[in-house]
């Protein structure tokens, strides 16, 4: 017995705009782009659906799982004690790495890196350094002596489209999540680590941070990657558009809406003023809705 009619029609039509989008992708997107929509059902300018949930890996010292659209970071905090260098006696470190498990994407080959996360673990590097989030001082122990070593792993567990966006949401929400350790002097004047159990009142060696504190955190970086396609901008792109129409752009906000980096990798369309001004706009948008997305995850823990 054959299908009725209309549900035939239907799968065919189905199959025939699923061959027009594989063969003729430029194509198809430019009927949506005509009509200022895009085949998810966005405007040009609105970014996808975002969450955030802090503290998923116990085991770190901060931690947090972000979400945009399907595009999903894992962070994890790690603190260690180390002795800071000569040049930077009072500050401590931090170092970034990002991680592309094959998990992430069909391209991901297993045995074969990634040729995004180095790049994307040096703008997160330069990000997280430039914008000032961090003072390094902040992680000093003992002037000369002892600092804090933050290690920031980010897990990319799906990767569809504007990784960076994500992987810097994961970032800083995990550095509002970060509890840095309890840690006091022996009798050696090396800093040990101290349990909860072994802190309290009764406390005898020489305590550095008498309780787990909270990191300060400065102005907070949040980003947002456009694409540009002839006279259109499409924010927050999928993996999909961004294979398809190769001219990206990101820009960095703070807090205050202060520049922190703008980032154009090549590509065939050029950035000119007005188009640069539009996605800082964006930006500047996005950085609002990101600051309230966190805060309300902030809260939230504070609850439970």
């Amino acid at each position: 017995m054959g299908l009725p009619n209309a549900a035939s029609g239907d799968l065919s039509s189905e199959m025939e705009v699923d061959a027009f989008r594989r063969l003729f992708p430029i194509q198809f997107f430019e009927r949506h782009l005509a009509e200022s929509i895009r085949p998810d059902g966005r405007a040009l300018g609105k970014a996808r659906d975002t969450t955030i949930a802090l503290g998923p890996v116990s085991s770190a010292n901060g931690s947090a799982l972000a979400k945009v659209g399907s595009t999903t970071m894992l962070a994890a905090i790690k603190m260690e004690v180390m002795t800071p260098s000569i040049e930077s006696p009072d500050e401590g470190c931090i170092a970034v790495d990002f991680h592309m498990p094959p998990i992430c994407s069909p391209i991901v080959r297993p045995g074969r890196p990634a040729e995004a996360a180095p790049v994307i673990s040096k703008q997160l590097s330069d990000t997280i350094s430039s914008s000032g989030m961090i003072d390094l001082r902040e992680l000093s122990l003992v002037k000369g002596k002892a600092a804090w070593m933050a290690y920031l792993d980010i897990y990319c567990l799906d990767a569809d489209g504007s990784l960076f966006d994500a992987a810097l949401l994961s970032a800083a929400a995990a550095f509002s999540h970060l509890q840095i350790p309890f840690v006091a002097l022996n009798d050696d004047g090396k800093v040990v680590f101290v349990s909860e159990e072994e802190g309290g009142e009764n406390f005898e060696k020489e305590a550095v941070n008498k309780e787990k504190r909270k990191l300060k955190l400065n102005s907070l970086p949040f980003s947002l990657t456009c694409l540009l396609h002839k006279n259109y901008i499409l924010a927050d792109p999928t993996a999909e558009e961004e294979s398809v129409m190769e001219t990206i752009v990101t820009v960095v906000l703070d807090s205050s809406g202060q520049l922190v980096s703008f980032y154009k990798p090549g590509g065939s369309v050029l950035a000119y003023t007005s188009a640069v001004q539009d996605c800082v706009a964006l930006t500047r948008q996005r950085s609002k809705e990101l600051q309230m997305i966190l805060d309300e995850a902030i809260s939230g823990m504070e609850i439970d």
